[in-house]
This record gives structure tokens, C-alpha cells and sequence, in this order.
């Protein structure tokens, strides 16, 4: 078989044996005796079973938030409640004392115990009971037995002093909001939304929280899904708005029932109970009368009196002295756990604490990590963008091969700006063939030499043209002088002129400009 596995088990206070007081009461809520729940008894015989006590009680109250912070709805309770049936009944949760077995599940009206059927609970919204009956084993713990017999008896002091609580194993729940002094789940505000559950769970009273959201909003676990009864375990620690404990009818005089210790084996056939033949209890008023002992439940110690003793029974003194050590002994167990929790609380804190610094200080690196990689980004970034430029600056004054590119770039990458001005500086006196500035300037005064060259070179070609033209003129006017000196008349003297007189009576030298460099 498949082991049933739920992720929350938890322990309800819910059964209340005692009267319920004026403070609780309101328009739901009405006081009834245990006789109501006398009929929901199972049927024991009794007579042959004297080691059987039959019980019965509410379990709890569906529709209506108990002190511990917890709540099934009607839905959840018509489900669930059957399979109370044969699940045991122990003292103080305590699995390992286990005192007796329920028998029977039913539903009653909350207040007055009149029965319900399971069709007519579904829809509820109101508050009604889940009631339960069952067996005590008397032989299993005789004095628990004879303290729920005697919490029936309304004129002993113990009456309704008996207390249970019933544990539940399920899986899912939803938070209810309800205002101050609101018990009844019709009138809550409903959390089902995951997300917000969580944000309220430690909140809760099962989570250990203090069971409110602020000064008067209080949040409560309503218990959903596969819910699964684990059983119910007597205490007298009460809890909830329940009725009591239900035993048959018992006489007035009350018989001692001795028990016999059962067999190393625990057989189940061994003689469990006997009674004592009340014919060997002396009638004769002496002193050697044996008079009978009674069970009776002290609650302090001013009780004991030498009277007393003589009437109750042994069990009744080792019983209060038995809670009363147990008392001291939880009072020491709380206190040296509330010590614990506090030692965990503030270890808790301090880890918390540390594991924030850790976080804090790993982020903070990684920070300081993120911004120097971004401060050496915008170094290089800035390195290259100064380089660039001064690459163009240099390239803008100077005619540069690659060869030169290379080599500059390689001085250059890393300079300063002081260091940059001083290496410029002597680019400038080393490189100054390769300026700009120079060659335009050479370039210019080469350009004026040509310009005065060409200048020379065609006045000497005017000069040329200028004499080749004259010779041509002069020889021209020499032919013509020799005609005409012969056709001189007769009358004419004859003498023979000379080259300058040819020239001079050809043309005048006074039309002719010669320029010579």
C-alpha cells in the first residue's frame, strides 16, 4: 500500500469540556447539558466489556475559527468526517499512548446537539459539529477512565474539566481574514491567490506567527482538499466552543475495580477486570470497618488534608503530585525553549545578517567590477579618440608614406599631451622636407623662378625677331638705294656714299627701339 504523505500535520484544540461561559456566547451559541450527546454513545455492551468505556463528544466545530488559528469549512467536513471511524484516541498527542478507538462519525446542530444528516450539512454556513463515539479501554489507564466518568457528574468538582483535540493530516489551505471577536467563517475575507497566501503565511498561528495582519485584522489557516483525520488525544488544555464528553449513566455507589497485571505478552484473552463482591465489605460500625476508597481529582494542594486522605485513593495524591511535577517539568521545558528559540532567533538574525553582508558585498564588487571595466572602456575609448586626432593633426601638416604612419603611431599611442607637444615639436625640425608649409612654400618660389625665366626667354625671342626683321628691312632698303643710285642724272655729282650714309638715307634709326639684356 502506498504510504499517504501530506505536507502539514497538525493538532487542533478543539473540544471544550467544560460549561461554556457568557464571554462566548453569542447568536449561534446556546448551553446544553451532556445529555444531548448520550445518543450519540455506540451501543457496548457494557456488562460484559466492564473494561470498555463508552464516550462520546463534538470533535469540533465546522464553520467557526478555533483559538489555534484553524478552520474546515462544510465541504471540507462532509468529506473528511467518515474517516474518523476506527482512528485512535490518546492522551495528550501522544501516539504512543494510545487509550481507546473511535466508532462512530455523525453531525450535530453547534449549541444543541440535535442531529444532522450528512445531505443537510453540505451547503451550511452557519456553525455545527462534527460529533464522535467511541471506546476507552479502561485497562489501559484506569485513572483516565475514572476522571471522564467523573467530569459527567455535574455536582463533582472535577465536571467537564476534560478536554480533546482532534489532528488532521492535508496538503492545501486558503488564509480567511476576519475582524476582531469574528469566529464564523461566513463573514470572512477569503485568501486563496498563492502568491498572497505566502506573503500572510507567517502570519499564521500554525506558521508560529501571532495569528493577525495589524491591530484588528486577525488571518486564520482554512484547512482545504485531501484532509485526512488522524485522530483525537484527551488533554486538558481546552480550546474550542464544544460540549463535553458524553459517558453512560453510572450508580450512585461507586465499586473499586481491581485489575490484574496481564502477561509479559499482553495476551488478549487474559482476565482484565474483576469486580469485588460488595458482601465482603463490612456493615459493622467499628473501627475494623472496611470502607471503600473513592477517586477524586485534586487541584491544589491546600485539598490534601488528613480527612481527605482517608477517603480518597492512593492514585488520587500520586496524581496531583504527578501534575504537579509535570507541571514544573513543562514550565522548565518552556522556559528552556523559549531560551532555545531566542538563542536560535538571534542566531537566525545574525546569519541572516551575515549572508546580507555577503550579498551586500559580493554586489558591491561586482559594482566596482562593472565600473572599471566601463572606466577603462572610456580610457581606451578616449586614448583612441586623442590618437585618432593627433594622426589626423599630423597627417594634415605633413606629406606621410605608410612607413611613416607606422612609425609615428608606435611613438605616439601612449604619450601625454605635454610628451605629444615635444614630440610635434621635433617632427617639425625632422620632417620639415615632408611639411606641407615647406613644399607649398618651394613650390611657390620654384613657380616665381619659372614665371621669370619664361619672362627672359621670351623678351630674348622679341629681341631675335626683332633683329632678323631689321636685317631684312635694311637689305631691302640697300637694294633699293642701289636702283635708285642709278638712275641719278647726269646732272648729279658722282660720288659713292658709305654703308652709314646707305643706312641713313634708307630709313632712321630714330623709329627703331633695340632692347638688349
Amino acid at each position: 500500500m502506498k504510504k499517504q504523505k501530506f505536507n502539514f500535520e497538525s493538532i487542533f484544540s478543539n473540544i471544550k469540556i467544560r460549561p461554556i461561559v457568557s464571554e462566548e456566547k453569542d447568536k449561534y451559541l446556546s448551553t446544553a447539558s451532556l445529555n444531548k450527546l448520550k445518543k450519540f454513545l455506540p451501543e457496548i455492551n457494557t456488562e460484559d466489556n466492564v473494561d470498555l468505556l463508552p464516550v462520546a463528544f463534538d470533535a469540533c466545530v465546522v464553520n467557526r475559527v478555533n483559538k489555534n488559528g484553524d478552520v474546515i469549512n462544510a465541504e471540507t467536513a462532509a468529506n473528511m468526517t467518515k474517516n474518523f471511524v476506527n482512528k485512535p484516541i490518546n492522551i495528550e498527542h501522544n501516539r504512543h499512548q494510545v487509550i481507546g478507538c473511535i466508532l462512530s462519525a455523525s453531525f450535530s446542530k453547534f449549541g444543541t446537539n440535535e442531529s444532522l444528516a450528512e445531505s443537510d450539512v453540505k451547503t451550511l454556513k452557519e456553525p455545527f459539529n462534527i460529533t464522535l463515539g467511541g471506546i476507552i479501554w479502561k485497562i489501559v489507564n484506569r485513572t483516565l477512565a475514572d476522571q471522564i466518568e467523573d467530569s459527567n457528574d455535574p455536582t463533582s468538582i472535577n465536571y467537564m474539566k476534560i478536554s480533546a483535540s482532534w489532528e488532521l493530516g492535508f496538503n492545501d489551505y486558503n488564509i480567511l481574514v476576519l475582524d476582531e471577536g469574528e469566529k464564523n467563517i461566513e463573514n470572512a475575507m477569503i485568501i486563496s491567490d498563492a502568491e498572497e497566501i505566502e506573503k500572510y503565511k507567517n502570519n499564521l498561528k500554525g506558521f508560529g506567527g501571532s495569528g493577525k495582519i495589524n491591530d484588528d485584522k486577525y488571518v486564520y489557516r482554512q484547512v482545504l482538499g485531501k484532509v485526512l483525520p488522524l485522530g483525537i488525544g484527551f488533554t486538558l488544555n481546552p480550546a474550542a466552543d464544544v460540549q463535553g464528553v458524553a459517558t453512560p449513566d453510572v450508580e450512585p455507589i461507586k465499586i473499586e475495580l481491581k485489575s490484574e497485571k496481564a502477561s509479559q505478552n499482553n495476551e488478549a484473552n487474559a482476565e482484565i477486570l474483576k469486580s469485588e463482591d460488595q458482601n465482603n465489605i463490612s456493615q459493622e460500625d467499628n473501627l475494623n470497618v472496611k470502607k471503600e476508597r473513592i477517586y477524586m481529582k485534586i487541584t491544589k494542594i491546600e485539598e490534601i488534608t488528613d480527612s481527605l486522605l482517608k477517603e480518597v485513593t492512593a492514585s488520587s495524591v500520586t496524581e496531583f503530585i504527578a501534575e504537579e511535577i509535570k507541571k514544573i517539568s513543562n514550565q522548565f521545558t518552556a522556559e528552556k525553549a523559549e531560551k532555545e528559540n531566542a538563542l536560535k532567533a538571534a542566531a537566525d538574525k545574525l546569519q541572516a545578517a551575515t549572508n546580507e553582508h555577503e550579498a551586500l558585498k559580493k554586489q558591491l564588487e561586482e559594482v566596482n567590477q562593472k565600473l572599471s571595466a566601463l572606466e577603462a572602456e572610456k580610457e581606451a575609448k578616449a586614448k583612441e579618440e586623442a590618437f585618432n586626432m593627433r594622426m589626423a593633426s599630423l597627417d594634415s601638416e605633413y606629406d606621410l608614406e605608410e612607413e611613416d604612419r607606422k612609425v609615428i603611431a608606435k611613438h605616439i599611442k601612449d604619450l601625454s599631451e605635454e610628451n605629444f607637444s615635444e614630440y610635434k615639436n621635433s617632427l617639425a625640425v625632422l620632417m620639415k622636407e615632408k611639411s606641407k608649409a615647406y613644399k607649398k612654400a618651394q613650390n611657390e618660389k620654384m613657380q616665381k623662378a619659372k614665371a621669370e625665366t619664361e619672362v627672359e626667354t621670351k623678351a630674348e625671342v622679341v629681341a631675335s625677331e626683332t633683329v632678323e626683321k631689321t636685317e631684312e628691312v635694311v637689305n631691302q632698303a640697300v637694294d633699293n638705294g642701289t636702283k635708285a643710285s642709278t638712275e641719278i642724272p647726269n646732272s648729279a655729282p658722282a660720288s659713292e656714299p658709305t654703308i652709314k650714309e646707305k643706312y641713313a638715307s634708307a630709313f632712321g634709326f630714330d623709329g627703331f627701339s633695340v632692347s638688349k639684356k
